[in-house]
C-alpha cells in the first residue's frame, strides 16, 4: 500500500509578495514576527516587506539566524516572540530562516526541552496549537517553504529533523523576482540543492509516483536553467524556472532522501568550517550516483532522457562537470571539511532520518567509502 499526502498552498508569481497582507488578516494574525538574517535585511528586501503592512512599526522582526539554524537561535526567537505577544510568523529568506520560525512555532506552544520532538518517532509529539508560518522564500533551492520539517543543530551537535504537517507554512509565498541579481555562488548552491532534492526523491524506493514525476520534471528543470540563472542572475525566466525546481524538490522529498544527504545532514553540524548545505549537496552527489548505479533499474535511462543526454553518458560524470561548469568546490577537501571528521559524519549518516530511503543499502563501510570519495 502507498500512503499519498500533499497538503500545502503556494502562490507562485512574480509580485506574490504582495499579498502578504491579505494573507495574514485571512489566517488571523494580528502582530506577526518576521523571521529573517542580516543578509536579507541588506539587500533591502525585509524593508520592502515591512513597507507592505498596514502597522510596521509594530512588527516584530528578528535577524539573528545563523547560516545553519541553531537551538540557540530557536531560544533567542522564542523570547523575542513571547515578550512581543506575537501570534504568528513570517519567515524571509533561505531555508535558514524558514527552519528556524518552523522551531519559533513549535517552542512558542509547546513545553521543552526542545530536543524531545526531534526525529520523525517525535511526530505526534507536535500539536496543532503550532503558532501559523508565512514563508516568503529568496532563493530557490531548499523547498522548506512547502515542506513539513526543520533541521536544526541542537547544543549537543547534532543536526536533527523535526517534522509535523502543523509546522508546514500555512501560505508560501513564491515571488522569484526576490531573487534576482542573488550572487552566482548562492544561486549555483541553492540550484544544486533543488536538484538534488529531485534526484534523490526521484530514486528513492518508496512508492509514490506523483512524487517521483514532481521530482523528475524538477530535476529536468534544474538542469536546462541553472546555469543561466548562475550566469544572467537578472534573468527572469531563468529565476521563475529555477524557484518551481526548488519547490517541485520540497513538495517531492515526503518521497524520503538518500546518502547525499544523510552526509550532508552532519557535515551541516560541523562548526567549523560552517558549509552550505546546498554546495555540500552538490560535491557528494557524483559520488552517491556512482554508488546507487546498479540498485535503480532504468531510472539513470529516464534521467538521462529528461536532461536531453545520449544514451551512454554517465550520469555522475555529467553532474561533476555541471558543478564545474557552475564555479563550484570539487571535493569536502576544497571546502575546508578536515579529514578527522569522518567517524563522526559516518555516525551522524548512520543516525539520519535519509538513509533508510537511499537505493542501496548503506553500512557504516559505505558512508565511508562515500565521504572518502568526495573528500579527494
Amino acid at each position: 500500500m502507498a500512503a499519498i499526502h500533499y497538503l500545502t498552498h503556494i502562490e507562485f508569481e512574480a509580485g506574490a509578495v504582495a499579498l502578504l497582507p491579505g494573507v495574514l488578516a485571512e489566517l488571523g494574525i494580528s502582530r506577526p514576527m518576521l523571521v529573517t538574517d542580516a543578509g536579507i535585511v541588506q539587500t533591502g528586501i525585509v524593508a520592502r516587506i515591512l513597507a507592505l503592512l498596514p502597522s510596521p512599526d509594530g512588527v516584530s522582526v528578528f535577524t539573528g539566524t545563523p547560516p545553519n539554524p541553531t537551538e540557540e537561535a530557536v531560544e533567542a526567537a522564542t523570547v523575542q516572540y513571547r515578550a512581543q505577544r506575537c501570534d504568528g510568523l513570517v519567515a524571509i529568506g533561505g531555508g535558514s530562516p524558514i527552519d528556524l520560525a518552523k522551531g519559533v512555532a513549535l517552542m512558542a506552544t509547546h513545553e521543552g526541552p526542545f530536543a524531545r520532538y526531534a526525529g520523525m518517532a517525535a511526530m505526534p509529539l507536535i500539536g496543532a496549537q503550532a503558532a501559523p508560518i508565512v514563508a516568503v522564500p529568496t532563493t530557490a533551492g531548499t523547498g522548506s517553504e512547502v515542506g513539513r520539517g526543520a533541521l536544526i543543530r541542537l547544543r549537543d551537535g547534532r543536526k536533527l529533523v523535526f517534522v509535523s504537517p502543523h509546522l508546514l507554512p500555512r501560505r508560501a509565498l513564491c515571488d522569484p523576482d526576490l531573487t534576482l541579481g542573488m550572487p552566482a555562488a548562492l544561486t549555483a548552491g541553492t540550484g544544486m540543492d533543488a536538484f538534488t532534492h529531485c534526484i534523490e526523491t526521484f530514486l528513492s524506493p518508496r512508492i509514490n509516483p506523483p512524487a517521483e514525476a514532481i521530482a523528475l520534471d524538477g530535476a529536468a528543470r534544474a538542469w536546462r536553467w541553472i546555469e543561466r540563472a548562475v550566469t544572467h542572475p537578472d534573468d527572469r525566466q531563468a529565476r521563475w524556472e529555477m524557484m518551481m525546481a526548488g519547490i517541485q524538490g520540497g513538495l517531492a522529498f515526503q518521497k524520503g532522501l538518500g546518502a547525499v544527504h544523510a552526509l550532508a545532514h552532519p557535515l551541516g553540524a560541523l562548526t567549523s568550517p560552517s558549509l552550505h548545505h546546498g554546495t555540500v549537496n552538490a560535491v557528494l552527489l557524483p559520488a552517491v550516483l556512482r554508488f546507487n548505479v546498479d540498485h535503480v533499474g532504468d531510472k539513470y535511462a529516464r534521467l538521462r532522457t529528461a536532461f536531453g543526454l545520449e544514451e551512454g553518458v554517465d550520469l555522475a560524470d555529467a553532474v561533476q562537470a555541471l558543478n564545474l561548469r557552475l564555479g563550484l568546490p570539487t571535493s569536502l577537501r576544497a571546502m575546508g571539511v578536515p579529514a578527522d571528521v569522518l567517524e563522526r559524519i559516518v555516525d551522524g549518516a548512520l543516525a539520519d532520518h535519509s538513509t533508510p530511503t537511499n537505493p542501496r543499502p548503506l553500512t557504516r563501510e559505505n558512508l565511508a567509502v562515500l565521504f572518502t570519495e568526495a573528500y579527494q
